[in-house]
């Protein structure tokens, strides 16, 4: 499995500790950016490319994303067929057992101004080790959610 990283100026501290974590685990990681701390940049920038990575095989790489609170980065990878992003900035780890289990999300948006590098590893380390249930019933929602547009009819 491929790991994607990508963040703005708000996560760019956290996402870079997160890598060296991921590699010492001896996860394949890929970092999307941003590559400098530069706080006028703009995080659709760098989600969109870890969101078209995952898409291009959405059951076998993954993607962490992180932004201030998170929500903005999931909304734009999201946007993306086969993306399934689950926002966590902390709470409860059982959100992020969730998002795998019942949803099978395939990238974790992480709000970094909530969460301390702790917090943040113990969350991708929960994620990454917990595997989709593949019952019928998430099964059959996650049919109901993705949006196929209707063919078109050229004549």
């Amino acid at each position: 499995m491929k790991i994607y990283l990508g963040t703005d100026h708000a996560g760019f501290e956290l996402k870079e500790k997160l890598k060296v974590f991921l590699k010492a685990e001896g996860h394949q990681v890929a970092d999307e950016g941003a590559f400098e701390l530069d706080p006028a940049d703009d995080y659709p920038e760098f989600v969109k490319i870890v969101a078209q990575q995952v898409a291009c095989d959405p059951e076998n790489n993954r993607g962490i994303i992180l932004g201030a609170s998170g929500q903005g980065e999931a909304i734009c990878a999201n946007r993306y067929a086969s993306i399934r992003a689950a926002v966590y900035y902390g709470g409860p780890g059982e959100i992020v057992t969730l998002s795998r289990e019942h949803n099978n999300a395939n990238i974790l948006s992480l709000g970094a101004k909530f969460l301390t590098p702790e917090k943040a590893i113990a969350a991708v380390k929960l994620w990454l080790g917990t595997n989709f249930s593949n019952e019928e019933r998430h099964l059959r929602r996650l049919n109901q959610i993705d949006y196929r547009p209707p063919a078109q009819n050229n004549f």
